[in-house]
C-alpha cells in the first residue's frame, strides 16, 4: 500500500479494508444506487474460473486412472448428485447442475478470504485503486442477489410442477385447509419472505465476521517498531492466531457453501411437492 493511501492508525486501517470500491449509477443519487465494483469483478472472476476448470476437466476426462483434478471434480459431482437424489423428490434436469454451480461458486467466492488481507488492496493501491475488498460473499448485496435468484427459482419450480392454479391454491389451503385461508396466506407470506433472508444473512454474516477477524489479526503489528521487544511477541501471537483462524475458517468456507446449496435443494424440493 502506498504511503499516500496507507491508513494512519488501526481505526482507519479497519475502515479502509471494509470499504468497497464503489461507483454511482449515472443519473442517480443516494446509497441505494452505489455499485460495489470490487464485489462484481471478483464474482465474475469466480464464475470464469468455475466454468474454465469444469470445461477443462470435462474435455480432458479419461476413462482410465484420473488425474488429481479430475478425481477431485468427480468426487464433488458425485457428492452433489447424491445430495440431490436424496433431497429432491421431483423430476428436474435443472436441480443437480444448479446445485453444483451454487456450491462451486459460493466456495470460490468464500475462498478469496484465504488471501492475506493486504495483498490485493496493496496491489490495487499501487495501481491507483484506493479501496478494494476481495470477498464477494462478505458483501450483503452479493448474498441477497443469490438468495433472490433462488427465491424466483422456487416460484418457478412450484408453478412448473403444480400448475398456476395448484400453486396459488396452496397459498390459501395449506396447512390448515380452506376454512383458515387468511391464516394460511399469512404463514405462506412469512415463509416465503424468510427464505431469502435466511439464505443471504447467514452467508453474509459468517463471511463478514471471518474477514473482520483476519483484519483484526493483521492490526496486531500495525505501525509496530522493530526496536521494541513487544513487537516480536505480538508477531508470534499474530502468526499463531492467523494460523488457527485460517484452519478454522477453511471449515466455515466449505460449510457455508454446503449449507447454501443444501437449503436451496430443500426449498426447491418443498416447492415441487404437493401438500
Amino acid at each position: 500500500m502506498s504511503s499516500e493511501t496507507a491508513p494512519a492508525n488501526m481505526t482507519e486501517y479497519i475502515k479502509h479494508h471494509l470499504h468497497h470500491l464503489q461507483v454511482q449509477v449515472p443519473g442517480t443519487e443516494g446509497q441505494f444506487w452505489l455499485l460495489n465494483i470490487d464485489s462484481i469483478i471478483f464474482k465474475l472472476l469466480a464464475c470464469v474460473l468455475f466454468v474454465w476448470v469444469f470445461l477443462r476437466v470435462s474435455r480432458r476426462a479419461t476413462a482410465g486412472v484420473p488425474g488429481k483434478l479430475q478425481c477431485a471434480i468427480e468426487m464433488v459431482v458425485g457428492f452433489v448428485d447424491g445430495m440431490v437424489r436424496e433431497t429432491f423428490h421431483g423430476r428436474s434436469k435443472l436441480i443437480a447442475p444448479l446445485s453444483l454451480t451454487i456450491f462451486g461458486l459460493v466456495f470460490l467466492m468464500n475462498f478469496m478470504d484465504m488471501l492475506p488481507v493486504d495483498w490485493l488492496p496493496a496491489a490495487g493501491a499501487a495501481a491507483g485503486v484506493h479501496y478494494l475488498r476481495v470477498v464477494p460473499t462478505a458483501d450483503i448485496n452479493t448474498t441477497f442477489g443469490m438468495s433472490i435468484a433462488v427465491f424466483l427459482l422456487i416460484q418457478y419450480v412450484g408453478i412448473k410442477h403444480k400448475g398456476v392454479g395448484g400453486f396459488f391454491k396452496e397459498w390459501f389451503t395449506a396447512p390448515f385447509g380452506p376454512v383458515f385461508a387468511p391464516f394460511n396466506l399469512l404463514l405462506r407470506i412469512i415463509e416465503e419472505a424468510v427464505r431469502p433472508l435466511s439464505l443471504s444473512l447467514r452467508l453474509f454474516g459468517n463471511m463478514y465476521a471471518g474477514e473482520l477477524i483476519f483484519i483484526l489479526i493483521a492490526v496486531l503489528t500495525l505501525g509496530a517498531s522493530l526496536e521494541h521487544f513487544s513487537t516480536y511477541l505480538l508477531g508470534v501471537g499474530q502468526f499463531i492466531a492467523g494460523f488457527v483462524w485460517t484452519a478454522f475458517h477453511i471449515l466455515i468456507i466449505v460449510l457455508q457453501a454446503f449449507i447454501f446449496m443444501t437449503l436451496t435443494i430443500v426449498y426447491l424440493s418443498m416447492a415441487a411437492e404437493h401438500h
